[in-house]
């Protein structure tokens, strides 16, 4: 069974978390052998050209001391061969259309959604 994992939410759980909730689950499952797609789509496409390890936060006497490296997530998911597009539309909608993606993050547009769609058994949209 192929699964395809839309994230289109950047962000979630980066503050209490040491990594995106999605993007761990998906690397996970990909260790136990599961046959994922990742979209980025809306906010996740922020995802795809990220440099740089999200900064340490502090609350009040609580500091997050281990932040989240979506960066090393998102090269983890392409080296582990699960393909990952982000949508080329949503990264020109956001001002991100002319920055380089991320080493195999694949540009795909929102046109093209349809056929990876349809290559998928399952869509998990997150």
């Amino acid at each position: 069974m192929k699964v395809l994992q839309v994230i289109d939410q950047a962000y979630r759980t980066t503050t209490e978390e040491q990594d995106d909730t999605i993007v761990w689950l998906t690397r996970s499952m990909r260790g136990a052998g599961g046959n994922l797609m990742v979209l980025l789509s809306g906010h996740g496409v922020h995802y795809a050209v990220l440099r740089e390890r999200q900064p340490t936060l502090t609350l009040g006497n609580w500091r997050q001391t281990q932040p989240a490296e979506i960066p090393r997530d998102i090269t983890e998911l392409v080296n582990s061969g699960v393909p990952v597009y982000a949508v080329q539309d949503d990264l020109e909608e956001r001002g991100l259309g002319d920055l380089p993606l991320q080493g195999g993050v694949r540009p795909i547009s929102r046109r093209a959604l349809p056929e990876l769609y349809e290559e998928a058994d399952q869509v998990w949209q997150w």
